[in-house]
C-alpha cells in the first residue's frame, strides 16, 4: 500500500475455501484464505506449486467459484454472483494475464487487442494500448513474427485495453528468459503506475517480490505471510 492512508480494498476476501472432487479423493486447493487487494497496489502472491496461488487468482477474477467463504468486489459477492453477473464482471472489470499468451494466430497485435475492445464499455483504442506496453511499432506484426515477450506485452495489452480496474497476472514471465521477462515486468509496471489497476501477479521467483507494495506468501492453500515492501525497486533493479 502506497502512503499513510489506508487505499480503497478492490477486492476483499474472507475465508475462502475450494475443494476438488477427484473421485474418491477430494483435494483442499484453498482451506480459509483471506485476502485484501486495494486500489492502485501492486502485489505478489509467492508460493510453491499447490500453494493455491492460481486456484485463489481464478475465484477472484471469476474464472472459477469457491466452495465457500466470500469475495466481495465492491457490493459484489463473486461467489454468489449469477452467470450472467460474472461474465458482466469479467467483461467489464478483470484484465487477465497468463503464462501462455493465447494470441490468435491469424490476427495482427492490433486486430488481437482490438478483439477485446470490440466488446468493452470504454475501451482504449488498440494502438493506444499497445503504445503503452512499448509496442506502437509492432502493431501490425503477426504472432509468429514477434518474440516470446513481445507477445506476452501484446497480451498485456490486450488485458489493459477494457480500461480493467484490476489486472491479474498468473505466471507472466514464466515462459521467459529473464531479461525478456523484465521488459514484460516493466510493462506490467507502467499499467499498474499509469493507469491505476490494482495488479496481483503470481510468480514462484522470489526476486520478483521486489517490485510489489505487499507480497503475499501462501502455503497449504492458506495466505501466510504479509510483507510490505517501503520502497518499490523498478524491474530492471530485479536480478534472477
Amino acid at each position: 500500500m502506497r502512503g499513510s492512508d489506508q487505499p480503497e480494498a478492490v477486492f476483499s476476501a474472507r475465508g475462502v475455501t475450494k475443494v476438488y472432487d477427484m473421485g474418491e479423493v477430494q483435494v483442499h486447493a484453498l482451506r480459509g484464505a483471506d485476502l485484501d487487494l486495494y486500489a492502485g497496489e501492486m502485489m505478489v502472491l509467492l508460493g510453491p506449486s499447490g500453494s493455491g496461488k492460481s486456484t485463489l487468482l481464478n475465484i477472484l477474477g471469476g474464472l472459477d467459484r469457491a466452495s465457500g467463504g466470500s469475495v466481495m468486489y465492491g457490493r459484489l459477492d463473486i461467489t454468489r454472483a449469477s452467470e450472467k453477473e460474472l461474465t458482466s464482471y469479467r467483461r467489464k472489470y478483470v484484465g487477465f494475464v497468463f503464462q501462455f499468451y493465447n494470441l490468435i494466430p491469424s490476427l495482427t497485435a492490433k486486430e488481437n487487442v482490438a478483439a477485446v475492445t470490440e466488446i468493452a464499455e470504454r475501451p482504449m483504442k488498440p494502438e493506444e494500448a499497445l503504445e503503452l506496453v512499448g509496442l506502437g511499432d509492432r502493431m501490425n506484426h503477426f504472432p509468429s513474427q514477434l518474440s516470446g515477450g513481445q507477445q506476452q506485452r501484446v497480451a498485456i495489452a490486450r488485458a489493459i485495453a477494457k480500461r480493467p480496474s484490476v489486472l491479474l497476472c498468473d505466471e507472466p514471465t514464466g515462459a521467459l528468459d529473464s531479461e525478456t521477462g523484465v521488459v514484460v515486468l516493466e510493462a506490467i509496471e507502467r499499467v499498474n503506475r499509469e493507469l491505476g489497476a490494482a495488479t496481483a501477479v503470481i510468480t514462484h521467483n522470489a526476486d520478483i517480490a521486489g517490485m510489489a507494495d505487499r507480497v503475499v506468501h501462501m502455503s497449504n492453500g492458506l495466505v501466510g505471510t504479509v510483507e510490505v515492501n517501503k520502497t518499490r525497486k523498478s524491474p530492471r533493479e530485479l536480478h534472477w
